[in-house]
């Protein structure tokens, strides 16, 4: 029940090697919606199950050059950017290394820097990174949802429209609850955590 707190480093294995399963990968990458709406939020999931297995030692070392969360927000940001071009989803599909890729780079360089980066986050740079990630929903959304031709050529256009679709419910789902926050609730920042100094 409480596995994943306990052995964190274990669990995101496990989970990796679920999504690894032939009938499970298939089914998600059956389609662009499930493969841009599931699979990768998931992949990057496991990252930030990894985040919780690191030791005390290691995470002081990755603090110094993570200052406030920029460093990791900046490196998570621009992997994620690139499985999101539609000709990285294709070739992560029928090309083994792409895939290879894909399985290792999504939890790593964005799932497990975004996860040590969060809590280290001035208001500000959330405030501006929930800003750019609730845009790009719009502008994905838009750019799928219009565009005549596929921009993926696995997946039928109708998915590529279907997928503009949930994105733009999705976008606007993040900016009403980011708006009613701002407007009757409040963010709280949890304090920043604190490493003991590493060892040499």
């Amino acid at each position: 029940m409480n596995m994943h707190l306990r052995h964190p480093g274990r669990f995101a294995a496990l989970a990796l090697l679920v999504l690894l399963a032939p009938p499970l990968r298939h089914a998600l990458e059956s389609s662009m919606t499930a493969q841009m709406l599931l699979q990768l939020p998931l992949l990057i999931g496991v990252g930030s199950l990894l985040a919780q297995a690191l030791p005390a030692p290691g995470l002081a070392r990755i603090a110094r050059w993570n200052h406030l969360g920029i460093s990791g927000l900046v490196l998570a940001s621009v992997a994620s950017a690139f499985w999101m071009l539609p000709r990285t989803l294709d070739a992560s599909v029928i090309e083994p290394l792409v895939a290879a890729a894909k399985y290792l780079s999504l939890p790593l360089l964005v799932g497990l820097p975004f996860a040590l980066s969060w809590p280290r986050m001035s208001f500000i740079v959330r405030g501006v990174f929930l800003l750019e990630f609730i845009a790009t929903f719009f502008r994905l959304g838009w750019l799928y949802l219009i565009s005549p031709e596929r921009l993926c050529n696995l997946y039928l256009l109708g998915d590529q429209q279907r997928l503009g679709r949930y994105m733009l419910v999705i976008g606007s789902v993040l900016f009403l609850g980011v708006a009613g926050k701002l407007v009757w609730g409040r963010f709280e920042l949890p304090a920043r955590p604190t490493f003991p100094p590493s060892e040499g």
